[in-house]
């Protein structure tokens, strides 16, 4: 493999770029541009006679500064950081609510989605604030009047996100984030590939099917329909962005995971951009 060189002099200053390529095309094409181009074998430089036609120029050029594919487009402003879209999820009993509760606690500066459900609401929960919580002929409304991202029937009871308060906040330039079941999650990947999906689990299965049943909010049916629902969303994880194991005792470990793995969002070099 031939190293070509690439100085490029500016106020009597010169900035190496190294350029790998198995061919001269490269650096004839810089060559063209008016650059001076050195061509290293072994110890040795070899600087390259500014003879070749002009006519190519940049041509497929500059292919190879860095490393030897094309460079995409990319415009990034540490100013203007795209909004993200963050969902929450895992089978039931993984600890959901809770590691939004935390990160709610922790005044993140983002938006919490809030789910529309026709099931009853339990204790202790606020219409509003943990979810909204509508009759099956409110809902059958919603869908009829394409009010909702996703919207899926689980355990005997309908979830949908609605729509519009997602578009406003990234609108506003807020990070959104959604808990959603496994079922959701994969309707979000369909509709906005680019949305950050984490999976939560527990250490094990028996974790999990103990704390499904340490809530005692279902009858025996419908508990075992949520351990066997459970058991097959396990096995979906690949189709996340990232895992986290939620163990007893170790929330304040996720819910720190998971603003770990925002902020890393936020650094990327190519940033996800969200269309819904």
């Amino acid at each position: 493999m031939v190293v070509f060189y690439c100085f490029l002099v500016k106020n009597a200053t010169e900035y190496c770029v190294n350029i790998y390529t198995e061919t001269t095309v490269y650096a004839s094409n810089l060559v063209n541009a008016g650059l001076v181009v050195y061509a290293r074998s072994s110890n040795f430089f070899h600087k390259l006679p500014p003879t070749l036609s002009p006519r190519e120029l940049l041509q497929p050029a500059i292919t190879c500064i860095g490393y030897n594919k094309p460079m995409p487009e990319v415009e990034f402003n540490l100013h203007n950081l795209q909004p993200l879209l963050i969902v929450i999820s895992g089978p039931s009993g993984v600890g959901k609510d809770s590691v939004v509760q935390g990160m709610k606690e922790g005044g993140l500066p983002v938006h919490f989605v809030v789910t529309a459900t026709t099931r009853p609401r339990r204790e202790n929960e606020i219409h509003g604030k943990d979810y909204f919580f509508v009759s099956k002929e409110e809902f059958a409304r919603m869908i009829e009047a394409q009010e909702l991202i996703e919207y899926a029937f689980v355990y005997n009871d309908y979830k949908g996100i609605p729509k519009q308060q997602v578009r406003d906040a990234l609108a506003s330039g807020q990070d959104v984030v959604m808990r959603l079941d496994v079922q959701g999650a994969a309707t979000v990947r369909r509709l906005a590939p680019e949305a950050v999906l984490i999976f939560l689990t527990t250490q094990n299965e028996e974790e999990l099917v103990s704390r499904l049943k340490a809530r005692k909010t279902e009858n025996p049916d419908e508990l075992s329909l949520r351990i066997a629902t459970a058991r097959q969303e396990l096995k979906r994880v690949t189709e996340f962005d990232y895992v986290i194991v939620n163990s007893d005792g170790c929330l304040d470990n996720t819910v720190e995971t998971v603003k770990a793995i925002i902020t890393a969002e936020h650094q990327r070099v190519i940033p996800r951009r969200v269309s819904l």
